[in-house]
């Protein structure tokens, strides 16, 4: 392939790639990058050990589970029921569907890390 059409190439892939709304991987960020305080940071290392295997963070795409961006910037949750702490904890805790409940593991202060932490996304 000639330089010219794969540099041409390489310009239009990343022109497409900037208008589907791809970024920088947010996941890949330091703490202090996204501005996390110490709350969040906590809630973000319980989200990475526990629920990085079926959910990502920073996109709606789906892994396992639903992605979780701008979580609490909708109205409703993937269940349908409404986007607010009361259901997110309901259904960390007591798991749904495919979800496995995470209530006996997680403590108090855990639990409420962690919804700070899916407040930040």
């Amino acid at each position: 392939m000639p330089a010219r059409i794969f540099t041409s190439f390489c310009a239009a892939l990343l022109a497409l790639s900037f208008f589907a709304g791809c970024g920088p991987d947010k996941s890949q960020e330091s703490d202090a990058q996204l501005g996390l305080d110490a709350q969040e940071s906590a809630g973000r290392q319980i989200f990475n050990q526990r629920c990085a295997s079926c959910h990502y963070a920073y996109s709606s795409r789906s892994l396992h589970g639903p992605g979780l961006k701008n979580l609490y910037k909708k109205k409703y949750l993937p269940s349908a029921l409404p986007a607010n702490d009361r259901f997110v904890a309901q259904t960390t805790v007591n798991g749904r569907k495919m979800m496995p409940a995470a209530g006996a593991t997680l403590t108090d202060e855990q639990l409420h890390d962690l919804l700070a932490y899916l407040h930040t996304l």
